[in-house]
């Protein structure tokens, strides 16, 4: 079973089982269970090498992982964060400051994607940051939260796999082996990322012809109910000001990116002084700049807080357990979902996928940058990671193809189908903390958000079979005649979704 497509058995049975069931903590301890009856038969180690393997070297192991400890860590402090800014009234004051600035439900909804578009570091730090700062606005003019979750995983990844300074170009390019400065290539490559712009276009006509399709268009039409909850709300709190909501978040977004500076050695002086800040972002670490981070936005914060006098220092402890409490599903969801990935990685499916990709990479050079991306996408849904799909193809496509247009479009389709397949996976990290960010049913999330991210995934895919056929022009025309393709079929097709289902109503 190692190596072979079995390896993937234990995600795709976790996958299938929580968009049936709709119940995605047992769906995921059964795709951890498969995946150690399968390590336990390969290895001959019998019921004891089971237990080991599931629990020591998988729960215990991706919770004894210092990024893993890194990231929950951040969403505990965040948490806390969010119920200071609640306790103190910063986000009925935000709430009611947009009911009289922001005038309508399409207003809302743009602001949000606007929002994430703005935070382009981390998705992590997106998909919280969003959440927490737009909920109440979006609660007010009726916006479910099933749509808030979709607009912030449809920016939160999107917007970082094209952005030059984000953890995410940090991935990339420290998959850039053989000298090359893997910066310049990422940014070579963000014009042919068709499935990460395409969708931040999507979420933006969709919004501008108040159009919903698939089971969004259930959930949204229910919003009486969340208008007069979202109204309650902004009445139960009178002396707090927008600024004890924006000046926390101002901060943590500041010292977010002064920690992950920091953690790639930015301030570390070298022969000829101190590093560059493009290195730094680059070699930085994450969950360690997360941390320092959002550390001190907690205690800036605090004390910003004493010193309005909004609320007492008892108040601000007590927020501490209800903000832990508030991230525990998103923490055992996602302690979960990376002991699945630790099982699935233990089977060898990176060396299955990867002997498919290199062994498939000759005599089908115009159809290598549509293969690249479907692959990415399944690799990235089974497993629910995006730079691990990074790290296994990227590698492969160099190395296939060391110069040329053909370089750059393989390369973005590998970008592109990781975000792709990530943002459509229910035990992809990114959409669990979509989830959490908008307060959402975790399943609920997920079936809404499949027939979004399926259109424009066919779309990219079609796009990249134009692409791959018109590489012999140069990368200028290719990229042209591709996004001209691209934009008008994705037009095209919501005009006349639209049309259809008018008429069907």
């Amino acid at each position: 079973m190692t190596g072979t497509f079995w390896a993937l058995v234990p995600a795709i049975v976790a996958i299938a089982l929580a968009l049936i069931t709709k119940e995605v903590f047992s769906s995921l301890f059964v795709g951890i269970f498969i995946g150690g009856v399968f390590y336990a038969i390969d290895a001959a180690s019998g019921f004891s090498g089971f237990l080991t393997h599931v629990f020591q070297d998988g729960l215990v192991g991706s919770l004894s992982d210092s990024y893993n400890v890194g990231i929950l860590v951040f969403l505990v402090v965040l948490g806390i964060m969010v119920a200071l800014m609640n306790k103190s009234g910063g986000s009925a004051a935000f709430g009611n400051w947009a009911k009289t600035h922001i005038k309508t439900k399409v207003g809302a909804q743009i602001c949000t994607v606007i929002l994430g578009m703005l935070i382009f570091i981390d998705d992590y730090f997106n998909c919280l940051t969003v959440g927490s700062v737009m909920k109440p606005v979006t609660d007010k003019y009726g916006v479910s939260k099933e749509k808030l979750a979709y607009l912030i995983d449809a920016t939160a990844a999107p917007v970082c796999i094209i952005a030059p300074i984000s953890s995410w170009a940090a991935a990339v390019a420290g998959f850039v082996t053989e000298g090359e400065n893997g910066i310049f290539l990422f940014c070579k490559a963000i014009g042919f990322n068709f499935y990460a712009i395409l969708t931040l276009i999507m979420m933006f006509v969709m919004i501008g012809m108040k159009f919903e399709y698939g089971p969004m268009a259930k959930f949204e039409s229910v919003t009486d109910a969340l208008k007069e909850a979202a109204d309650e709300l902004s009445d139960t709190k009178t002396n707090g000001k927008v600024l004890d909501l924006i000046f926390p978040v101002a901060v943590l977004i500041v010292l977010s990116v002064i920690g992950m500076i920091y953690s790639g050695g930015f301030f570390t002086a070298d022969e000829e002084g101190y590093m560059h800040f493009a290195i730094a972002f680059s070699n930085s670490d994450a969950s360690v700049g997360l941390v320092l981070g959002s550390f001190g936005a907690l205690i800036i914060t605090i004390i910003y807080l004493m010193f309005r006098k909004v609320i007492s220092f008892k108040e601000i402890m007590e927020s501490v357990p209800e903000g832990f409490k508030a991230m525990v599903p998103a923490i055992l969801i996602l302690t979960l979902a990376w002991t699945l990935k630790g099982m699935t990685d233990s089977l060898g499916a990176k060396d299955y996928v990867a002997g498919l990709v290199s062994g498939s990479a000759a005599g089908l050079k115009m159809f290598l940058p549509a293969i690249i991306f479907v692959i990415a996408c399944l690799l990235a849904f089974a497993t629910g990671t995006s730079w691990g799909t990074f790290g296994i193809l990227i590698p492969i496509c160099i190395a296939a193809f060391p110069e040329g247009t053909i370089r750059i479009v393989s390369i973005s389709a590998c970008m592109a189908g990781a975000v792709c397949g990530d943002h459509c996976s229910p035990i992809s990290d990114t959409t669990i903390m979509a989830s959490a960010g908008a307060q959402c049913d975790h399943v609920n999330h997920v079936s809404t958000q499949l027939p979004y991210a399926i259109t424009v995934a066919v779309i990219s895919f079609v796009t990249y079979l134009i692409s791959g056929f018109t590489l012999s022009l140069g990368t200028i025309p290719c990229a042209i005649i591709s996004w001209i393709f691209g934009i008008a079929a994705l037009v095209t097709t919501l005009v006349f979704a639209k049309r259809i289902l008018k008429a069907n109503s």
